[in-house]
């Protein structure tokens, strides 16, 4: 299976609800290209409205559709909207992956108080106070929504800490609740990261979990998608996480694809164990692998590509990988900023797109471009242009028509990579060579059955041909820092 997901957004995506419509206006485009997957942006309603990137969740249950935090559509479109892109890639054949934030809430309707403890923000283990009264925002009715869907209305029961205190210093205050402490993590980073931001949802409570089951089982009904993009999981105890899948999958009738964010670049031990905890329900997103490819990029002809994959969950564990080679996390002036240059960025594609391993997911400005402003980190404006990634549509057309069969690694040289794909009995195969310093050419085996074939450059850098000879092998050459894509003539 040679599934491709887009992830069809980021950070800065221009708001006045028109991202839904140009969806649903590409439909025929991401078809065209092999991409059989997307990946929606959160589509609830959040705390900003309609300038919301949707990560700050105020009302699971309004997908555009009332009037709350100033606006009834999101910043992405109306729920109508939403409904009528889903609906135009079904016909399609193309497949949605909506993005789920079950961490946290913001924006609470109403104050309430109870008792809570601050502690301190590197070791959320160590109190920094006595226990006492606090007010804050905990308390959700949804007016706007006048109990439409379901009547569950949220308190500080449903959450384990916040991080607003009425008249206090900001911070984390734990909520003194029935759990005691706070749930219990997969790493134990700043003593425990069970809280990131917000208020932060105790998913040991016994009636936050029934609505949240419940809500899922309404979204999959209304929306019917077929994958889930799962938010910040290495906040959430993976027994949640474990159980909502299973009865999600279970409710539908459908093995919904899921894959979870997991975000700890070289931490490859930790992904692992995460996957073992959750018994392999979802897969996780390759960070180690982008990292990679943001030092590649940086470091230039010194880096050794032989080393691309190491510590890698593609190389470890393919079958639970995501790979990718941005997101809207590592895009220039975010908190986890990493972007891979320009130049090395073809190449970070060919590393994703024309191997056997890994499902690749293609992020939005590397195929449509994108152009923002920003304060960067001393608070300066900064203007961000993002140019499409050189070649992208030839590289995801030459994954749809010869990324197949058995494949062979040519991995010698520490700045020149190759491998050939064998192709199977519906495709032909292809051979892709790749150089991050001189001009290249690198002798490889396609096998005896392309012997006497006439191969050229399908990304079109070398009007020369490659002939195979009688045993099945080529010289393919490769441009200085670059990428080639050779395929056999018709």
């Amino acid at each position: 299976m040679n599934s491709t997901m887009i992830q069809f957004f980021h950070w800065y995506t221009d708001g006045n609800s028109q991202l839904y419509d140009q969806i649903e206006n590409s439909a025929d485009y991401l078809n065209d290209l092999g991409i059989d997957y997307v990946w929606f942006p959160p589509a609830t309603k959040g705390n900003g409205g309609g300038y919301s990137v949707g990560y700050d969740p105020y009302d699971l249950f309004d997908l555009g559709e009332f009037d709350q935090k100033g606006t009834i559509p999101t910043k992405y479109g109306s729920k109508d909207q939403y409904l009528n892109a889903i609906k135009t890639l079904k016909e399609k054949n193309i497949k949605t992956i909506v993005d789920i934030v079950l961490n946290h809430k913001a924006g609470g309707d109403e104050k309430e108080k109870f008792e809570a403890i601050k502690v301190d923000e590197n070791n959320r283990k160590k109190p920094i106070s006595e226990v006492f009264d606090i007010e804050s925002y905990t308390k959700f009715t949804f007016p706007g929504r006048q109990k439409k869907y379901s009547d569950f209305e949220w308190n500080f029961t449903c959450f384990s800490g916040v991080d607003f205190a009425e008249g206090q210093e900001k911070g984390i205050y734990r909520i003194i609740n029935d759990f005691g402490k706070w749930d219990q993590m997969v790493s134990d980073e700043k003593g425990n990261y069970d809280f990131l931001m917000y208020n932060d949802i105790e998913h040991r409570n016994p009636a936050v979990r029934e609505e949240l089951n419940y809500w899922a089982n309404w979204y999959q009904e209304l929306i019917d998608f077929d994958g889930v993009r799962l938010d910040a999981v290495k906040h959430i105890s993976f027994d949640f996480y474990k159980e909502w899948l299973q009865l999600l999958r279970a409710n539908s009738g459908k093995n919904i694809f899921a894959v979870g964010e997991y975000w700890e670049p070289g931490q490859l031990p930790l992904l692992q164990k995460y996957i073992d905890y959750t018994e392999g329900c979802m897969s996780l997103f390759d960070s180690s692998l982008q990292h990679n490819f943001h030092t590649a990029s940086k470091e230039g002809n010194t880096y050794d590509l032989r080393q691309i994959f190491n510590e890698t969950l593609t190389l470890a564990d393919p079958l639970h990988s995501v790979s990718l080679v941005d997101n809207h996390d590592t895009q220039p002036l975010q908190a986890l900023e990493a972007p891979v240059e320009k130049w090395f960025k073809p190449i970070a594609y060919a590393l994703i797109l024309l191997r056997k391993d890994g499902f690749p997911c293609v992020f939005y400005p590397d195929l449509f471009g994108a152009h923002y402003v920003d304060k960067d980190k001393q608070g300066n404006d900064q203007e961000i242009f993002l140019d499409k990634v050189e070649k992208i549509e030839e590289l995801l057309k030459a994954r749809k028509h010869y990324a197949f069969g058995e494949q062979k690694d040519y991995f010698e040289d520490a700045n020149c990579l190759g491998w050939v794909r064998a192709g199977n009995e519906e495709h032909a195969g292809c051979a892709v060579v790749l150089s991050n310093k001189d001009a290249y050419q690198k002798a490889m085996e396609m096998g005896k059955n392309y012997a006497g074939k006439i191969f050229y450059d399908y990304l079109g850098w070398f009007e020369d041909k490659v002939t195979i000879d009688e045993n099945g092998w080529g010289n393919f050459p490769v441009s200085a820092g670059n990428v080639s894509v050779w395929v056999a003539e018709d």
